[in-house]
């Protein structure tokens, strides 16, 4: 079993998208970013729904339909409904953040705050 926290030895030329487990109607992934961010102009405008955890690090999401901010810190979980249009504006450039995201498709799907 890997450890979700190891950082990635080395320069970070690229975000690193580690496939940690997936099925007919879902994935998880891991990422590790450090200062990389979406280019200009750039939306993601995904077809599955996305929940995102940051396990170290830094990182700020941008969506397009609010023109707003979310600053996200260890700890914070995030979901964002498929089609929402969004980026990283941001993740730490001394230290390496880590992000764990579960990718999924629901019709039905809710959001709970507990």
């Amino acid at each position: 079993m890997k450890n979700l926290f190891q950082p990635v030895s080395g320069d970070l030329p690229e975000e690193v998208v580690e496939s940690l487990l997936s099925g007919q109607e879902f994935r998880v992934e891991r990422i590790v970013s450090q200062g990389h961010r979406s280019p200009p102009d750039f939306w993601y405008d995904q077809a599955e729904h996305e929940w995102v955890v940051l396990l170290t690090g830094a990182g700020v999401i941008e969506f397009e339909d609010q023109s707003s901010v979310v600053e996200m810190k260890p700890g914070d979980a995030l979901l964002i409904p498929a089609h929402r249009r969004h980026r990283v504006l941001e993740t730490s450039v001394t230290e390496q953040s880590i992000w764990l995201a579960i990718f999924f498709r629901d019709d039905k799907m809710t959001d709970s705050d507990d």
